[in-house]
């Protein structure tokens, strides 16, 4: 059993970390926006980077207060869709997000990493599908018919791509962030190594990261 003194202790760490990585994750949606949209309207966002790899070093839940926190801060400040904008953030970001950081708390090892990665793609990938159905119409001034033949050809492949990138990207990053996080005290030491099991991981996500990417070119027209 845990005393009052060592819970103080982990509240104040998961506030300072929810703090520091929603702050990130803010700025990384910053550099999304240079990037090129599909379809007119369709960002990459890489924020779900940062949020995925909180989730993991601190569960769904932490994932879920920084979506709500940097989606938020993204409503007030650069973002141009109001609540509609908001709410299809929250719910994409969780979607991956959260079933990703759920599937690795019940296995802590890089299985268990990449089957909630997997898992988080294709989750959102879904959920997506259902709420541009309900929600695109709306936001376009469009009949329904006209999103419905956009869903297979558009935005199926999009949420496949976008959730590839964010997924190959958090498999390449969440070392260095952890290993930041754990210098700044905020997260405890781990006794595992590297060695070549990470060398493998990194080659197979670049390998990943680059296919994402060229099709993501694709997407947008790019090539």
């Amino acid at each position: 059993m845990s005393d009052q003194r060592s819970n103080t202790t982990f509240s104040t760490k998961a506030i300072a970390t929810i703090g520091m990585m929603s702050a990130i994750a803010f700025v990384a949606k910053l550099v999304s926006n240079v990037l090129p949209q599909v379809a007119g309207f369709l960002s990459f966002d890489l924020k779900d980077v940062v949020i995925v790899i909180a989730g993991f070093v601190s569960g769904p839940l932490t994932a879920a207060v920084i979506t709500v926190i940097v989606s938020f801060v993204e409503m007030l400040t650069i973002s141009s869709t109001g609540i509609i904008g908001f709410v299809m953030n929250v719910i994409q970001s969780c979607s991956f997000a959260c079933v990703a950081a759920a599937f690795y708390q019940k296995n802590r090892k890089m299985k268990g990493a990449v089957i909630g990665l997997v898992a988080g793609v294709l989750t959102a990938t879904a959920v997506m599908i259902l709420w541009n159905w309900l929600i695109t119409p709306l936001y376009m001034g469009v009949p329904r018919a006209v999103v419905v033949k956009m869903l297979v050809p558009t935005f199926l492949p999009f949420n496949l791509v976008k959730g590839g990138i964010n997924a190959t990207l958090a498999m390449l990053l969440y070392k260095p962030v952890v290993n930041a996080l754990r210098r700044a005290n905020l997260v405890p030491p781990s006794s595992s190594g590297t060695g070549q099991k990470r060398t493998g991981v990194v080659i197979a996500s670049l390998v990943l990261l680059a296919s994402f990417v060229l099709l993501a070119l694709v997407l947008t027209g790019t090539i």
